[in-house]
């Protein structure tokens, strides 16, 4: 029964793409006023004299970033009593389009992506909120928030802008997202009373039909009377090219934590009404985001409060970036680029963002203490209440070292033949165009081998690619690892020479590592988007495989890739004593393990001497390790993913396992993973 439970784990991890079709559309539009306040005794919020007004009375937005789809549910009302704790009179979120339309016409709004008892919760705890509905969010996260599929559209979609394609999609969304926002907004009695468009549209495009077109989409479904606003960088460039000046939005700014506030405050007006302008940082920044393979992000609390007062000393506003950053679950992280496309920087897993609520929710940081000390100096001058008192910090345990045991290579869980996703083509496909969003994707060729050996090239890989050769009648035999290309360290690799009776197989597994979040390249499609090279010759005829593992929110599903006579493998004595050799290996694999718990707590799992892969508890994907390059080494796991008795964990290795199978469930954070850094013209470089 031990291998039939490994089965099924490993079975319901891996799951199928499905297509579904389109939704509906609108059309209809009105004309805009914005920030009214003659609507008698009703609930209402607006701006005049250069201040926000709420029901009558000036107010001044004390607010946070904490974002619902990088928490539990289960913890949404701990993070945000922690967020009120702290002072904060409103809650700042994105809406990631990709979370709740996965595929296109396929709709979720259950589980993490529940935005509607989100926002009832927020209700609930008299927190207002800013909500940003996109399209575009950033947010470093998976594409800034756009679903992948519209990479997949032929001809290719101009994303962020008056593209008619990409509108029409835009405003299916919207038409139905906002709906479902409509009755939560303030007039309604709801907390919802501000109402973003786009994210720093400035410092990418200069489209002024776009905005128009959001804004007069938003009107469309939400009215005249909430306020509308856009957020860009405090530059005079960022602000003409980001916003639309007058009373159709309120422009708000952010800027670097350390710059004098009250000049781009000054210069905010220029953008807004005569009046509507309160002063507002949007974005103050507590922390900044790490990329795999630099060290952690850490920043002065006492420089970040100093700041922070100089805004609050004058009657400005300001949203901390972030208040509780949490985690990039599943495979949504994003990623950044320097110079170029190639230069590739992908977010950690973990989203703490040495914000003063940490991951893991705690307060008990010098950060959380020094921010409550400014906020409550500030609040203590306007309001007689008195302030919530401070959770105390969740407690955590350290369950011990769990043994895991390696139950299958990738490669044995894959069959080429008469699969209803595999896709033959004359070139690699890339990952979008077989239905592919997340995950892996794997290529299958042939070529005929030379006595030296071959040296393979691929010019354009997104983002890293393992490559394997075997002999297509050695069908006992492991393939042979020959090296790894990746998108930031592009290179040649030589293809040994084996010896076989026909032409030998090549495998090239790609790991999309998430997309591109930001700058000029975010048309970031993912798998192989070149040529493949043989000895500088093209090499055609592939089979293209899409790899689809369970990302965050989905249900478990069997995918069909997995035969028959594979599933058999994994109960008979023979297979699992194929996979106890000590040899070292750089073939992915699965490996599983069991945990007993009598009470269930946070905790966190270390894979220090690991290499590379994705983790999964209790079949929920917690996200990627890769404590070779550093610097996370532990992955957070709310308790709500445990439970009391048995717990399960899978593993897909993408190289090397540390040699004795164990991780270890720990009861902190870790950050100080040895960074594999090279150095060039200056900048940080990952090796492979």
């Amino acid at each position: 029964m031990a291998g039939n439970r490994t089965a099924a784990v490993i079975f319901a991890i891996v799951i199928a793409f499905a297509a579904f079709a389109p939704l509906p559309s609108s059309s209809s539009h009105r004309s805009s006023s914005q920030f009214r306040l003659d609507k008698g005794g009703e609930e209402k919020f607006g701006i005049a004299d250069d201040m926000f007004w709420k029901d009558g009375e000036p107010f001044r937005i004390i607010g946070g970033d904490l974002h619902y789809f990088r928490v539990h549910p289960e913890y949404w009302e701990d993070r945000l009593l922690r967020a009120k704790a702290l002072g904060l009179n409103t809650i700042q979120t994105y809406v990631p389009w990709n979370l709740h339309e996965p595929s296109q016409g396929r709709l979720v709004f259950e589980g993490f992506a529940d935005l509607v008892s989100f926002l009832k919760l927020c209700k609930k705890l008299d927190l207002l909120v800013m909500l940003r509905v996109g399209p575009y969010i950033c947010g470093e996260w998976d594409l800034g928030g756009f679903p992948g599929w519209l990479l997949a559209k032929e001809p290719p979609i101009r994303l962020r802008s008056s593209d008619p394609v990409f509108l029409n999609l835009v405003e299916k969304w919207w038409s139905i997202l906002l709906p479902k926002v409509f009755p939560l907004l303030y007039s309604n009695g709801g907390p919802i009373i501000m109402v973003q468009v786009e994210n720093e549209f400035g410092s990418y495009g200069d489209d002024k039909a776009y905005l128009h077109y959001l804004v007069k989409l938003a009107r469309t479904h939400l009215g005249d009377d909430i306020i509308l606003y856009t957020t860009d960088g405090g530059a005079r460039d960022t602000l003409e090219k980001g916003t639309l000046k007058g009373d159709d939005v309120f422009s708000a700014v952010d800027f670097t934590t350390g710059d004098d506030p009250w000049p781009i405050f000054k210069l905010q007006k220029e953008f807004n009404a005569p009046g509507k302008s309160p002063p507002i940082s949007t974005e103050f920044y507590t922390g900044w985001l790490t990329h795999w393979g630099e060290n952690i992000a850490s920043t002065d609390a006492s420089f970040t409060a100093t700041y922070l007062e100089k805004i609050l000393s004058k009657n400005g506003s300001a949203v901390l970036y972030m208040a509780h950053g949490g985690t990039n679950l599943g495979f949504y992280n994003g990623a950044n680029t320097g110079d170029n496309e190639s230069d590739f920087k992908p977010d950690l897993t973990s989203y703490d963002y040495d914000a003063p609520i940490r991951e893991s929710g705690d307060v008990d940081n010098a950060k959380y203490k020094v921010f409550l000390s400014a906020l409550r100096r500030v609040i203590a001058k306007y309001s007689a209440k008195p302030l919530a008192s401070i959770p105390p910090d969740n407690e955590r345990i350290a369950y011990g070292r769990i043994k895991l045991d390696k139950v299958s290579f990738l490669y044995d869980m894959i069959g080429m033949k008469d699969l209803v996703d595999l896709v033959e083509s004359e070139n690699p496909s890339s990952m979008e165009a077989i239905g592919q969003m997340f995950g892996f994707v794997l290529y299958a060729s042939e070529y005929t081998p030379t006595s030296n050996g071959s040296m393979l090239s691929i010019p354009k890989v997104h983002d890293r690619a393992q490559v394997f050769i075997s002999c297509p009648e050695d069908s006992d035999k492991r393939p042979t690892y020959a090296d790894v290309i990746t998108r930031w360290s592009n290179r040649p690799i030589h293809l040994p020479y084996l010896k076989c009776e026909s032409n030998n197989n090549l495998f090239i597994l790609v790991e999309n590592m998430g997309r591109l979040n930001y700058g000029p390249y975010m048309f970031d499609r993912k798998g192989i988007l070149s040529s493949v090279y043989l000895d500088s010759t093209p090499l055609y005829e592939w089979k293209t495989l899409p790899l689809s593992l369970q990302n965050v929110n989905e249900s478990p599903k069997i995918n069909p890739i997995i035969s028959n006579t594979i599933k058999t493998a994994f109960l008979k004595g023979s297979a699992r004593k194929k996979l106890t050799g000590k040899k070292l290996n750089f073939e992915p694999a699965f490996y599983t393990g069991h945990f007993n718990i009598d009470k269930v707590r946070d905790t966190y799992i270390s894979f220090r001497g690991w290499s590379k892969g994705i983790a999964f508890i209790n079949e929920i994907n917690v996200g990627r390790f890769w404590p070779s390059v550093g610097p996370q080494c532990n992955l957070y796991v709310p308790a709500p993913i445990l439970r009391e008795g048995n717990n399960t964990v899978v593993i897909l290795e993408l190289e090397s396992p540390k040699p004795d199978l164990t991780v270890s469930s720990v009861d902190h954070p870790d950050f100080t993973c040895t960074s594999k850094l090279g150095k060039s013209r200056g900048r940080l470089v990952l090796t492979s």
